[in-house]
């Protein structure tokens, strides 16, 4: 079985100016072309392009999810690069990682153990869900716009009528 190892780099967002090349879709495609060549030079096979989340900070202490386009590339991996049981890097001579609570026959031991299986999941009883219910507090009733013509009101529009209503308390 072929093993591959694979590579996200993000897609290019403007195009890169060249000759004979005017419009910004042409110019785009030659920035898409100059990253597929490139790593088409170093060995890897393009895959498909993602647009994928990714939640950044924005602000002080808010956040906000932000969409980047990535291209995915993949490569073979060398024969070479396959597993190496335990047994086989026990033998090396050289210490075992993880500290001295491990050794080298023990993890000739464990190589050899009996495999150990999980036990099929036992099924719960299903138990009906308690009904959901939703209430409105009396702030949010008084938020409400009274004219429903005019549509649902801002941010400002709450913060204006709260500041408002503070100052007259």
């Amino acid at each position: 079985m072929t093993r591959y190892e694979y590579k996200v780099v993000p897609a290019p967002s403007r195009g890169t100016k060249a000759k004979g090349v005017r419009s910004p879709e042409g110019r785009f495609a030659v920035s898409i072309e100059a990253v597929l060549n490139e790593m088409g030079a170093q060995g890897w096979e393009y895959l498909r392009a993602e647009l994928l989340p990714s939640e950044e900070r924005q602000g002080l202490t808010g956040s906000t999810t932000n969409w980047r386009n990535m291209l995915v590339f993949r490569r073979a991996l060398a024969e070479g690069a396959v597993h190496v049981p335990a047994s086989q890097v026990a033998d090396t001579g050289l210490p075992p990682l993880g500290g001295a609570e491990r050794s080298a026959p023990a993890l000739v031991a464990a190589a050899q153990a009996e495999p150990i299986y999980a036990r099929p999941r036992e099924e719960q009883p299903t138990r009906p869900t308690p009904p959901l219910v939703a209430t409105r507090t009396e702030v949010e009733k008084e938020d409400e716009d009274p004219d429903p013509g005019k549509g649902p009101m801002t941010g400002i529009e709450k913060v204006m009528r709260f500041t408002a209503r503070k100052k007259t308390d």
